[in-house]
């Protein structure tokens, strides 16, 4: 993953950066089909076949003469919007999309890889002509910080914008739940059924893990848990203030440790090695994508072993970027409830 050094927003992307390159990189609300701030969509999922409206998370009444039916977004959030039933509006995508090896990156979630055309498959690509050729009628893409459309390079921001009306959700500084729920709504204001089984199912399923987690972290008697990022040269991390799935574990009950000092937008604290042991953790949550390090590459940094949580085997893989869908989430939750339930005082 490349950087962004001509950008203004360097909180989000120097964590999110810390993997894949050799030092961290700059980074970088109600609505309704009828779009009335605060009207719920339809949960049948019919869009309408007149007007279409969606009021974003920049307080922006985005519109069209019927509902758009070509959709290119970030990877994650075309798998999101996928998971709601909304694959066959889906014709692009920008993001991680495809490993090395040519397998499905995590954030594709279930999207069929064969049905969407990949524009950029990392940080800083986007191929304004092949977006173009895509004909799109709508761009959805996260927000973590304001007005900063995720994956959408800066430098070619206006070029891409004045191709197709765009969505922007915010993904930074509320509960998991919020994006969720937004994703939902925007999923059903193009024709997505919110009352199919493989939605309510899904949802169902996330309640119950939602519970299964905050009664985990009751019983748990404290366990400190640390949500971090490894780069070649430093440590993140992450604030669950910020983040939106750990401030949603922290409702839950979870002990997530906030660091003292952040960085840039307050996403995170950037350690040096020598001061990875700062916080006394039992458990860790890793960064499991690849633009991190991973626990086999973590073995050449003599700070990592020496870590209690580490050297107890207290290290759940974390995905820093969730797929925002209730079946994106609740294997999250889930698993860190796992984790927990597994895990010992040991720091």
């Amino acid at each position: 993953m490349s950087h962004d050094r001509t950008s203004t927003h360097f909180s989000r992307r120097g964590l999110l950066a810390a993997g894949g390159a050799a030092a961290a990189g700059a980074l970088l609300t109600a609505c309704g089909s009828d779009g009335k701030s605060g009207a719920a969509p339809a949960a049948g999922g019919t869009a309408s076949s007149g007007p279409w409206s969606f009021t974003d998370d920049r307080k922006k009444a985005v519109t069209a003469k019927s509902a758009p039916t070509r959709v290119v977004a970030f990877t994650g959030t075309a798998a999101a919007l996928a998971d709601f039933g909304l694959g066959t509006s889906l014709v692009g995508v920008f993001g991680e999309t495809k490993k090395a090896d040519g397998s499905a990156d995590p954030q594709a979630g279930s999207l069929d890889l064969g049905k969407v055309e990949i524009i950029g498959n990392a940080w800083g690509e986007f191929n304004i002509e092949k977006y173009a050729a895509l004909r799109p009628d709508l761009l959805v893409t996260h927000m973590y910080d304001a007005d900063a459309l995720w994956y959408v390079p800066d430098e070619s921001k206006d070029k891409i914008l004045k191709l197709a009306p765009s969505v922007a959700i915010t993904t930074g500084r509320v509960p998991l739940t919020q994006p969720i729920e937004r994703y939902a709504a925007l999923a059903a204001s193009l024709g997505a059924d919110l009352t199919a089984p493989k939605v309510t199912d899904a949802k169902a399923r996330f309640e119950k893990a939602a519970e299964t987690l905050r009664q985990a972290a009751k019983a748990s008697g404290g366990l400190r848990v640390l949500a971090a990022s490894g780069s070649p040269d430093l440590f993140y991390v992450s604030n669950p203030k910020v983040s939106t799935d750990l401030l949603y574990f922290s409702q839950l009950g979870v002990d997530v440790i906030v660091p003292e000092k952040t960085d840039g937008g307050d996403y995170y604290e950037g350690l040096s090695w020598e001061n990875a042991g700062k916080y006394a953790a039992d458990v860790i949550l890793l960064d499991n994508r690849s633009t991190a390090l991973q626990p086999k590459d973590l073995t050449a940094k003599p700070a990592w072993g020496k870590l209690p949580a580490v050297q107890a085997g207290q290290v759940t893989p974390w995905d820093a970027v969730p797929r925002f869908s209730y079946a994106g989430a609740a294997p999250l939750l889930e698993n860190l409830a796992t984790a927990i339930r597994n895990a010992r005082k040991v720091a």
